[in-house]
């Protein structure tokens, strides 16, 4: 395995792992140390994808970082997984209007050509991740502001991992249907 692809699972390890992380570090860190780490942890992955979106969520975690290292608080680490879901959605939302969407450019990568059914089809795939933003980060907002570490920590550490993975799945399925209908006429 390459040196930068080894990387890039490694700290999507332990951005996975960023609200387990603050959980167990509550009790024993100061928020200034998880902060410093966000920020190294952004900036790692920003440049190991060279992503311009990533690049956009390093700024959001040197933000929320300097608003812990300001007040000395937990709430805006809390605040990441919302960052994230706001720097999605403005990617997907943005591809819808300016084009071509974000999934159909996922989907040309494999089958660069799409007959006009398909493409039409990840249009409204990139809406539905749109929308899954839109919950997902408020539900996010939600668990930061009004809940407990351990509901913040189980809802942006599991429950948000799982609803993403069904997303994934229920779409893989409908996909298939897609293509098999095309496929046939």
């Amino acid at each position: 395995m390459k040196p930068a692809t080894l990387l890039s699972v490694l700290v999507a390890l332990i951005t996975v792992a960023y609200p387990a992380v603050v959980f167990f570090g509550h009790a024993v860190l100061d928020p200034r140390w998880l902060a410093l780490g966000l920020v190294l942890l952004a900036v790692l992955r920003a440049w190991a994808s060279q992503q311009a979106l990533w690049w956009l969520a390093a700024v959001g975690a040197l933000a929320l970082a300097a608003g812990t290292a300001w007040g000395g608080g937990w709430l805006p680490l809390k605040l990441y997984p919302v960052w994230v879901n706001a720097v999605l959605l403005l990617v997907f939302g943005w591809s819808l209007w300016r084009g071509p969407p974000v999934i159909e450019q996922l989907a040309r990568l494999s089958e660069p050509e799409l007959p006009p059914r398909a493409v039409a089809y990840t249009r409204q795939v990139t809406q539905v991740w749109c929308g899954f933003f839109v919950l997902n980060g408020s539900v996010a907002a939600y668990t930061a502001l009004a809940c407990n570490e351990q509901t913040w920590a189980i809802y942006n550490g599991v429950v948000a991992y799982v609803l993403m993975g069904l997303l994934f799945g229920i779409e893989w399925c409908v996909r298939q249907r897609v293509k098999a209908s095309v496929e046939h006429g």
